[in-house]
């Protein structure tokens, strides 16, 4: 196999690489903005949820780009989508069982690619993502379901609870000041 032959097919997982983060990048600012709107409708446990779920697809996102940088590539910094804003409680989980799907969908393919272009590493990555994303998926397939079959008997229950996910402060801020 030639260097250009190697090189070609290392730009071919760099792309999907680049792909999925894209893709990241607008769940993280998808459900970012959700958790808000679920916080200030007073859904303290949903945006509580929806604040976790945010901060897997932030490390997502992170292991994606140091895979692309691992292969000499130059991460994207844009996602792939414009963010849906001020969406109706009933939409939201409809829509982010499509974002998901869409996703958990995508990966498989980018998996083929990685196995067609011989980078065990970064296919191991997507398989462990996926595994994630399917979680992400059940959960907003979950909750889609109660608010459909029960409606304003589920939102009352949860109408209240805290949003607090529970979360130590860290970060580089925080750390400094140690």
């Amino acid at each position: 196999m030639t260097q250009a032959d190697r090189n070609t097919r290392k730009q071919n997982v760099i792309d999907a690489l680049n792909k999925a983060r894209a893709m990241e990048l607008t769940a993280i600012g998808q459900y970012m903005n959700q958790h808000y709107n679920l916080d200030d409708m007073d859904y303290g446990e949903l945006a509580a949820k929806m604040k976790l779920i945010a901060i897997d697809e932030m490390r997502h996102a992170e292991q994606f780009a140091e895979r692309i940088k691992e292969l000499d590539g130059e991460p994207v910094s844009e996602p792939d989508q414009k963010v849906q804003r001020g969406q109706a409680i009933d939409l939201i989980y409809p829509f982010d069982v499509g974002l998901e799907d869409d996703t958990i969908d995508t990966y498989n393919k980018f998996v083929l690619i990685c196995r067609e272009n011989g980078d065990s590493v970064s296919q191991k990555l997507f398989e462990q993502i996926i595994d994630e994303e399917q979680l992400h998926y059940n959960y907003f397939d979950d909750v889609r379901a109660h608010i459909e079959k029960l409606g304003n008997v589920y939102l009352a229950k949860i109408a209240g609870t805290p949003s607090s996910t529970g979360l130590a402060p860290s970060g580089f801020a925080v750390s400094e000041g140690e």
